[in-house]
């Protein structure tokens, strides 16, 4: 009986490394395919990609916008408080073009 099981193994064993073997051969030919596809990939900025990059400006530029309103309006302010305390009108004007 072991005789017998010892004699099927071998041939068991090799449908496993055909199959190993098989796969590795898989890998490597479609592995210049996902190398070329990923470089390209890479290269390439796709429709979705260029509208985030252009929001994300945009917003930064919002911001930006913003903070410089807020330090205008707050020197304003400060300039029209010391022309008030001096008894001058505030001769600034509320928004500047």
């Amino acid at each position: 009986m072991r005789i017998a099981l010892l004699a099927v193994l071998p041939l068991a064993l090799s449908g496993c490394v055909v199959a190993t073997v098989a796969e590795t051969a898989v890998d490597v030919a479609t592995l210049p395919v996902k190398v070329v596809s990923k470089s390209v990939d890479l290269a390439t900025t796709s429709q979705s990609e260029a509208d985030e990059k252009r929001g994300r400006e945009l917003r930064k530029a919002e911001e930006k916008a913003g903070r410089e309103a807020r330090e205008a309006e707050k020197s304003r302010r400060k300039t029209c408080k010391a022309a008030e305390e001096r008894g001058e009108p505030c001769a600034t004007p509320l928004f500047a073009n």
